[in-house]
């Protein structure tokens, strides 16, 4: 159920003209918070970040993780740095730990817990990596990749049981992904605080054009601060493996999950042949850039 104020924003967006409404929506959290109105006052920020990308198993990753007894449990899907970044920092703070429950944590076990979120689509969001770099510098970036033609496919099905995808086939939206998305991402790139939901849902290709994404990335945070995983050869086949890199990586203690599903894609009608065929030499060049970028082969054709 959406919040009063959420309602209140609802609301004041359907009267106002959309100039006026980005204008008030702009003053509201730097006045509230002059006011003393602070919420998030006291509370951390994330230590580490799961950015992408989405359909690759990123909810899991998530639920497993905070399963560890040194990471804080926290809300998946919180869209701050991409559809809320308009709503400032002490916003974002509301949905993590006190400073002071921390440290109490740390006086009762020898050592803090971390803190996380996981928004699958920050990775493909323009404004994204600078919005992240700002404000969270030294965090820790998990990536979970797969064969970029299923996560495409496997998108479209998704967003067509939710009602949001009206074309019939994969085939009709992939051959107007570009006519559908290049207006929005041109309007994006000319005002940050546009948020497009055409861009969000019918991406299908795009969002599997992971290298054009991480470059972005790349050029705001060093290749030490990421961690790739493998959504088909890795989260799918040996998800307690995975973990035990992540927690590693995280510079946790070791940990065995109580439980730990073997995950499967998807049931839905198999892509046609062809349709495979043609995507295959479609993403063969942003295979190949992707792995000189991260360094890793991750076996898709290139």
């Amino acid at each position: 159920m959406a919040s009063r104020h959420e309602s209140l924003d609802w609301r004041i967006q359907q009267v106002l003209p959309k100039p006026a409404y980005d204008t008030a929506k702009g003053l509201y959290y730097p006045l509230k918070r002059l006011a003393g109105r602070n919420p998030g006052r006291g509370r951390l920020l994330p230590d580490f970040l799961i950015i992408g990308s989405t359909k690759c198993g990123t909810t899991s990753l998530h639920g497993w993780i905070t399963e560890h007894p040194f990471v804080a449990e926290t809300k998946k899907e919180v869209h701050f740095f991409n559809l809320n970044y308009y709503r400032r920092p002490d916003w974002y703070r509301t949905y993590f730990p006190l400073q002071t429950e921390r440290d109490e944590f740390e006086r009762e076990h020898g050592r803090p817990f971390l803190v996380g979120e996981a928004t699958a689509s920050y990775m493909g969001h323009y404004w994204t990596p600078g919005r992240v770099a700002k404000l969270l510098p030294d965090a820790k970036l998990i990536v979970s990749l797969r064969d970029p033609i299923d996560r495409a496919y496997s998108q479209f099905h998704y967003f067509v049981r939710r009602g949001d995808e009206k074309l019939g086939s994969f085939e009709q939206a992939i051959a107007k992904e570009s006519e559908r998305l290049e207006p929005e991402l041109a309007r994006m790139k000319a005002d940050r605080h546009y948020n497009s939901w055409p861009l969000h849902f019918a991406s299908y290709l795009m969002f599997s054009r992971y290298v054009e994404q991480l470059e972005r990335w790349f050029a705001v945070f060093p290749r030490e601060q990421f961690l790739f995983v493998d959504f088909d050869k890795e989260v799918c086949v040996a998800p307690q493996q995975v973990l035990d890199t992540i927690y590693d990586y995280l510079g946790l203690t070791p940990y065995r999950n109580a439980e730990v599903p073997t995950l499967n894609a998807g049931t839905y009608e198999s892509m046609a042949a062809e349709t495979r065929a043609r995507l295959v030499e479609y993403f063969r060049p942003y295979n190949a850039r992707l792995y000189e970028l991260t360094g890793i082969d991750f076996g898709w054709p290139s």
